[in-house]
């Protein structure tokens, strides 16, 4: 899949930003999200004062990850409002593409399988819960829920809920009539 396509399909909603602001000093999470932003700012600059900046975030990027044991590069694509209110292990390959105001529990992997190629494409809206783990070249859509310990190796349509080992699709629920 072409990566303007990939992109496009992730970002289908606005970020909220506001999910990402840290609301107390202690707050590891949002902490880690900011060092990645921070960095993210000032990467491709050059001055002096960039140069700086790159380290100090790269500073903060390095101690978050150790507190909070999330493997997140700092080059990571992901999406504005991401939310991660438990990060313990939570590991995101370097490629993957998260859409905006997604919602990932703890021991979560995003990433590629074994002897494979291509990584996931998590869309806007995703809720991804404890344990789970999306490998491969994957595309989850638009507001679809992953159950906790699910295995994700093939394509969940937007809105739809994955459970299990593998995934078992689970249609949309309809609203009552």
């Amino acid at each position: 899949m072409h990566d303007d396509a990939r992109l496009e399909m992730a970002a289908e909603i606005e970020p909220d930003w506001a999910r990402e602001a840290p609301q107390r000093l202690w707050d590891p999470a949002r902490r880690l999200l900011r060092a990645i932003r921070g960095y993210q700012a000032v990467a491709g600059k050059n001055s002096l004062v960039a140069r700086l900046a790159r380290v100090w975030w790269r500073e903060q990027h390095r101690f978050w990850s150790v507190v909070t044991q999330a493997e997140i590069d700092l080059g990571a694509r992901i999406g504005g409002g991401l939310l991660l209110p438990h990060p313990n292990g939570i590991v995101v390959h370097p490629d993957a593409v998260i859409g905006p105001n997604c919602l990932v529990f703890q021991q979560v992997t995003i990433g590629m399988r074994e002897g494979g190629e291509g990584v996931p494409v998590i869309g806007a809206g995703v809720d991804i819960g404890a344990g789970a783990k999306i490998l491969g070249e994957v595309q989850v859509g638009a507001r679809a829920r992953i159950g906790a310990n699910t295995v994700v190796i093939a394509d969940v349509p937007a809105g739809c809920v994955a459970v299990g080992v593998p995934a078992r699709i689970l249609p949309p629920r309809r609203a009552a009539e």
